[in-house]
């Protein structure tokens, strides 16, 4: 819930900040600066909540702790990516890729009840998916309307 009211809440300013330096609405700029910023703010979790993104990994997967970081990593350059006019397409479809293969993750956690803010194995569930899956879908389309799809 926290990065989606730290999308809107930077749109909403950014839309005002271009008005006024510009004289003019960018609704996909704003768009990206929106998702550069959640990215900023998720890719925090990374490195705080480690224990817990590894616990949400399948069990098969080796190097967990190094693809939480680099995945923390991955998510700011792709942020930026989304601000340099001639990556961000580029940056757009790793993104989409991006939120599409770590959806396994979360269906994982959810069926282990990982709690990975607290490491914890009581977590809400599967309840979380009501939320999540449609959550992710959304970020998809906020990436593709704001980056690849040509008005």
């Amino acid at each position: 819930m926290k990065p989606l009211i730290v999308l809107l809440i930077t749109f909403i300013i950014s839309i005002f900040v271009i008005k006024f330096t510009s004289d003019t609405y960018d609704y996909t700029l704003s768009g990206r600066i929106a998702m550069c910023a959640m990215l900023f703010f998720t890719t925090i979790g990374h490195f705080i909540y480690t224990k817990g993104m590894t616990m949400m990994m399948p069990e098969f997967i080796p190097f967990k702790m190094q693809i939480v970081y680099l995945t923390g990593f991955l998510e700011v350059i792709l942020g930026i990516g989304l601000l340099i006019p001639s990556l961000k397409i580029y940056s757009a479809w790793l993104l989409i890729s991006f939120f599409i293969l770590f959806m396994p993750a979360n269906i994982n956690a959810a069926i282990k009840r990982i709690d990975y803010q607290k490491g914890t194995f009581d977590g809400s569930g599967l309840n979380y998916l009501w939320f999540r899956i449609p959550l992710q879908i959304f970020f998809i389309t906020w990436v593709y309307l704001s980056s690849i799809k040509i008005y």
